[in-house]
């Protein structure tokens, strides 16, 4: 218990490492993933459990790993392994669960199923967790956590193909993702899903321009965000497709409303937690931004969204607590070296807190990565909601020797 990176939740508290693919093919690599994604994802929505993010348990993956350590440093108590093999038509799974506290297996199961099955089979794993844990669910709480969005297996395979490419957020693998997510709609129209990783390829061309038309691309966003709602309104990352899409269109009550339904429906999501933070911070709301972030890095420790670190940064500076500024502003810069937004913040605070030359070390940075940096543009493209907040920022950055 001394060598806890931090201190064990209130309540059961586990992290569910990668499933090794035992199946030869590196191809089926998204397979084995998928598995282990559906069960945090499962588990995420019960309140009395503490999950820990995919993010976080994917640092492990391929690596010979003691589940001590894992619980150390995690700060868990329990630890879920296992494997897959998938040949042809049939599955393999084999899952243990380990109490890495009193260093006991608690129990290990073999399936052998046909693949199709593999949605009951995941909701099996997923019970006996929760039995194993002595975790009760509520009638509330089942319908959500039964709540499915197809019964198709070939939608899903597809499904799972275009969540891996968009959590990449650049711009080929975008594309990819739109087209293995329409793939997954053509087989199953009715796949919330989908849908909603469809509608965040167009918020990503939207926000980042990618696309010819980023205006269009906002407008097919909410529709396809209407679709996902209106076919499951249970299905938390819907509601932060939402709330990502108000936040770019700067209506701020509503992106927070959006987001603070899928922590509720899902109250062990970091993501979820991240989006509200970040909706926070930019509806000026530091205090409340910053205590939201450290909940979505508590659920995520090995491996918050570099954006956490310098959102969480932005939240600091609002307030005038320079010095938590700055090392936040560098801890994202420990994780993405080259990260604009983190040099940017450095800068910036620097310059506020009247440190002109670090101020000028890092502005020279951002010009490396960016010869031709415009403060105005960057920070004037940020949606904050009280623009003094950007005028100030500015003005900071100007005093840095930037444009």
């Amino acid at each position: 218990m001394d060598k806890m990176a931090y201190p064990l939740p209130d309540r059961p508290s586990i992290a569910v490492l990668p499933f090794d693919n035992l199946s030869g093919d590196p191809k089926q690599e998204y397979f084995s993933d998928g598995l282990t994604e559906e069960i945090i994802t499962a588990l995420s929505k019960v309140p009395k459990v503490f999950v820990i993010a995919r993010n976080s348990t994917f640092t492990y993956k391929g690596k010979p790993v003691k589940v001590q350590k894992v619980s150390e440093e995690l700060g868990v108590r329990y630890v879920l392994e296992g494997s897959v093999r998938m040949v042809e038509n049939r599955v393999r799974i084999t899952a243990q669960l380990i109490d890495a506290i009193k260093g006991y297996h608690i129990w290990a199961e073999r399936y052998d199923r046909v693949l199709k099955d593999i949605f009951v089979l995941q909701d099996e794993i997923t019970i006996k967790i929760l039995t194993s844990l002595q975790v009760n669910l509520t009638d509330t709480e089942q319908a959500v956590f039964f709540a499915k969005g197809t019964d198709n297996l070939e939608a899903y395979l597809k499904w799972l193909q275009a969540y891996e490419y968009v959590l990449h957020v650049n711009k080929d693998d975008n594309v990819l993702a739109r087209q293995k997510a329409e793939e997954a709609i053509a087989i199953d129209p009715n796949y919330a899903a989908a849908y909603t990783t469809l509608g965040f390829t167009h918020a990503f061309d939207a926000r980042f321009r990618w696309s010819k038309s980023p205006k269009q691309s906002m407008v097919r966003a909410v529709d396809l965000a209407r679709k996902a709602i209106a076919l499951d309104d249970t299905y938390p990352s819907a509601h932060r497709l939402w709330g990502y899409i108000y936040l770019l269109k700067r209506q701020y009550d509503e992106a927070i409303a959006a987001q603070e339904k899928a922590v509720a429906l899902s109250p062990n999501w970091a993501g979820a937690y991240a989006h509200l933070g970040m909706g926070l911070v930019y509806a000026c709301r530091p205090e409340e931004g910053i205590r939201t972030l450290q909940k979505a890095i508590r659920f995520n420790p090995a491996k918050p969204p570099t954006y956490v670190y310098f959102k969480m940064g932005r939240a600091y500076r609002m307030i005038g607590q320079y010095e938590e500024a700055i090392s936040v502003f560098k801890k994202a810069l420990l994780r993405s070296p080259n990260n604009l937004p983190a040099y940017v913040g450095l800068a910036s605070t620097y310059s506020l807190s009247g440190n002109t030359d670090k101020a000028r070390a890092a502005a020279a940075e951002i010009l490396k990565i960016s010869p031709k940096f415009s403060s105005e543009r960057f920070i004037m493209g940020l949606p904050f909601k009280n623009q003094s907040e950007n005028e100030r920022v500015i003005n900071a950055l100007r005093n840095a020797g930037l444009k």
